[in-house]
């Protein structure tokens, strides 16, 4: 059983009402929220604050949510100027104020910690004195907070780095309410390490974690599977580490489509989740495959990534093909090629193409490639072009035998598959390829047949 709890940020629910997207965020099934403290939720300056901390410390309460305050607001210091002062600005003193001001109203709600970030460093200021004025302003906070305070490596900040954070951490005497939020989608896109390694090289030093998808390079937030992070392989990386702490996912532009998103967002997560120790399971118990395979379709769920799912496959092709891993880490030679072949021989469809699309993920030994050639053979012999686009992916591009191949690429084009399901096309069209594909296109012209597109294609990728 999964020990993480899932959390949901409010700033990607700014067009409702506190209370309302609390309570759309418990009925989804959520374990707390990360609360933006802002003019239009929970305002830190409002006369009335400690009734409204109370309001919602109570609200939290009936709906059974953790929370942890965050102070990302971006208009709430200055009108004129996006998340200004901060604390290396030349007058810090109102970001230290804010922040005071969050950790009481934090310890009022008793919230798990209150996370922050440094700020863009001013052009006309150094390294050496931003730095000072940063560990200066956490230190200045640290005085007087009497709960965990978490420092988020921020993209085009000051400290935009994991590396960074823990060193200010270390500067200042390794204090115990100073941990760190990490933000795993940041992880792709500016840490040198992917986010599994990054939340086990903070350890038990995560006090936070915000969850959402990137890609190399690009401080977007967006939904889970629209960028590169390996949600599955960060997940468990927190399991690893024990932590306990909220994961919330954080979506701050996607306000307009709250409830929709956050939705797709809890079923994205329990499926990674669920995979996550799935993967563990067959890794500690090789049988448990038996049964954890056909449990892939309802746990992982069944969505194409494309649009017939024929050229990337399903979310439980992908499922499949993990387990599929893990149990290459449990097994070797004989062994994993008998189960790998049980698997496909007793599977239904579904399970046949995750064995086939996972081929390419196990060892090379003599015994597994036999095996899953077979495999792919008998699947090119099938009716089901699911299967047949599966076959041809990149186990059957680095082993298939060239005559078997080329058939193959034909029956794509026989049945409708796409050829762009055929993995190294570019790579391994030949001469004959190309001779087999003309007398196919010449027969069909002959008979007043179609021609599909995608013949023009494969001679396109064959040079011709």
């Amino acid at each position: 059983m999964s020990t993480l709890r899932f959390g949901y940020g409010t700033n990607g629910f700014a067009s409702h009402r506190l209370t309302d997207a609390l309570a759309v965020i418990a009925d989804l099934g959520y374990s707390g929220v990360a609360l933006t403290l802002d003019h239009d939720h929970l305002d830190p300056f409002a006369r009335d604050v400690a009734e409204q901390t109370r309001r919602v410390r109570d609200r939290l309460g009936e709906l059974g949510l953790g929370v942890v305050v965050e102070t990302g607001a971006r208009y709430l210091l200055d009108p004129w100027h996006k998340h200004q002062p901060t604390l290396v600005s030349a007058d810090p003193a109102p970001r230290i104020d804010f922040l005071r001001r969050a950790t009481r109203i934090a310890e009022d709600l008793g919230a798990e910690c209150v996370s922050f970030w440094s700020g863009v460093q001013p052009s006309d200021v150094d390294v050496e004195t931003a730095w000072l004025r940063m560990r200066d302003g956490v230190a200045a906070v640290l005085e007087t907070s009497g709960v965990r305070l978490a420092l988020e490596p921020e993209p085009g900040h000051f400290v935009q780095h994991l590396e960074q954070a823990l060193r200010l951490r270390t500067e200042l005497g390794s204090p115990e309410l100073l941990g760190i939020t990490l933000d795993v989608g940041h992880c792709v896109a500016v840490e040198p390490k992917n986010a599994a390694e990054c939340v086990r090289e903070a350890g038990e030093l995560l006090f936070n974690v915000q969850l959402d998808d990137m890609r190399p390079g690009v401080h977007e937030h967006l939904e889970f599977g629209e960028g590169e992070l390996d949600l599955t392989g960060t997940l468990a990386a927190l399991t690893e580490i024990g932590y306990r702490g909220l994961a919330a996912v954080e979506l701050p532009r996607h306000s307009h489509a709250a409830p929709d998103v956050a939705r797709r967002s809890i079923t994205a997560l329990r499926a990674a989740d669920w995979l996550a120790g799935a993967e563990r399971s067959v890794r500690a118990d090789p049988v448990k495959i038996r049964t954890l395979f056909p449990a892939a379709g309802r746990k992982a769920g069944r969505s194409p990534l494309d649009a017939r799912g024929l050229v990337h496959g399903t979310t439980d092709d992908h499922a499949r093909a993990r387990l599929l891993a893990a149990l290459a880490d449990a097994l070797r030679d004989g062994e994993l090629a008998k189960e790998v072949a049980e698997l496909y021989r007793y599977g239904d469809g579904a399970e046949r193409r995750g064995v086939l699309r996972g081929l390419h993920l196990l060892p090379g030994d003599a015994e597994v490639i036999d095996t899953g050639l077979r495999l792919v053979e008998d699947a090119l012999r099938a009716n089901d072009i699911g299967l047949v686009a599966a076959a041809l992916g990149p186990f059957a591009q680095r082993h298939l035998d060239a005559h078997t191949w080329r058939h193959g690429v034909l029956k794509c084009l026989f049945t409708g598959v796409p050829v762009a399901a055929v993995s190294g096309l570019a790579q391994r069209a030949d001469a004959e390829l190309v001779r087999m594909v003309t007398d196919y296109v010449a027969e069909r012209k002959a008979a007043g047949r179609d021609v599909p597109p995608d013949a023009d294609l494969v001679l396109q990728e064959a040079g011709q």
